[in-house]
């Protein structure tokens, strides 16, 4: 049987069983993105976890849907590649040079070059539909409830509420400030005084990880809430639950971005310029995110920390911080997601921490 004929019989079948798979699959996951949250339990929900798989769950409308497009082009790119392996196993096994000792010299198949033409682009054009359709709805802002102006600066994030005419400046509380809290300065420089630079940072470590694991309470200075490495700032910023906040970006030195990954929110802050994003939180709970642009030395040490509260948490809270009781607002914030448990992602192999301080001292 001669190769171009064989081929050109094999390719008609692939096409064909790939474009009704794809129709099929396509069909399936429409329906399926009416169900606007599926939570994956390789995933966490405002923080990342040990061993996670996927994207952590959403919980905005967005990030819904950036996760559902996540999951249906994997569904394409894993229908392709199983298409190609079949493909390339049945020409390896029927087309060796054992089998045919004499390859056929016919070159072209009309059907199946316009096939191999054709389906990818169907296949680019059902990718592109929705991919759209999610540009669109990033940037269509629906009308807002709440705005906060959020400024990054080498190396921490400072978050104003034009209305409420407060400011809330959050630093990364590092191993160096739970440890000395809980033991005190003058036992704190007792213990790690002396101590070769790396050997010091290794010890402050050993002492902190009980405190992050949570088999140590922290600090009355740090509340009462579960404090999760790397992640966790001094100051929370809050929003209410349900409602549609827009947020102005910008930066006071270089190029930060700001991102929580549970909001499906990212966007770059530029010096110089505003941009902007939305977002609508439905779910109560911390949700935590990080600069996600080089930045500098510190750039690990610029975490972002959201609460979504109540509407009677959110008004308290921004009463304490119109008094400037910093402790006060704290502790409305925890107790408001206290039936919130984080998993500690960090807590079995703590890293290094980045530089930068905490602004507690200062309340």
């Amino acid at each position: 049987m001669k190769l171009g004929s064989v081929m050109g019989r094999v390719g008609t079948m692939a096409a064909s069983a790939l474009l009704a798979g794809q129709i099929a699959v396509m069909t399936a996951t429409m329906a399926l993105a009416q169900t606007t949250y599926v939570n994956s339990p390789n995933a966490g929900t405002g923080q990342p976890v040990s061993g996670q798989i996927t994207m952590q769950n959403p919980v905005t409308p967005v990030a819904a849907q950036i996760n559902w497009l996540h999951s249906w082009i994997n569904i394409i790119i894993i229908a392709i590649t199983a298409f190609v392996l079949v493909l390339l196993l049945y020409v390896m096994l029927n087309f060796s040079e054992k089998r045919n000792p004499t390859p056929s010299r016919n070159t072209h198949n009309t059907f199946l070059e316009v096939a191999w033409t054709v389906v990818p682009i169907l296949i680019l054009v059902v990718i592109a539909i929705p991919s759209f359709r999610l540009l669109y709805f990033q940037y269509s802002f629906p009308k807002p409830d709440l705005t906060i102006k959020a400024v990054g600066n080498a190396w921490f994030w400072e978050h104003e509420y034009p209305d409420a005419k407060i400011k809330i400046t959050s630093n990364m509380i590092t191993d160096d400030e739970l440890v000395k809290a809980d033991l005190g300065e003058a036992e704190f420089n007792k213990r790690f005084a002396g101590m070769p630079e790396l050997t010091k940072i290794r010890a402050i470590q050993d002492a902190a990880a009980p405190i992050w694991a949570g088999l140590k309470k922290p600090a009355a200075q740090f509340g009462e809430g579960r404090l999760v490495r790397q992640l966790s700032v001094d100051n929370d910023i809050a929003v209410p639950v349900n409602k549609t906040v827009h947020l102005l970006i910008t930066s006071n030195d270089v190029i930060h971005s700001w991102t929580i990954p549970s909001f499906g929110s990212k966007m770059q802050a530029v010096p110089g310029r505003i941009t902007a994003t939305w977002f609508r939180a439905e779910k109560i709970g911390v949700y935590y995110g990080q600069c996600s642009v080089l930045c500098g030395k510190a750039h690990s040490g610029m975490p972002i920390a959201v609460r979504v509260v109540s509407d009677k948490a959110y008004a308290d809270w921004v009463a304490a911080v119109q008094a400037r009781d910093l402790r006060k607002a704290r502790g409305i914030l925890q107790a408001a997601t206290a039936d919130i448990a984080p998993k500690n992602f960090a807590e079995l192999t703590p890293v290094l921490d980045g530089p930068g301080g905490s602004s507690l001292a200062n309340e």
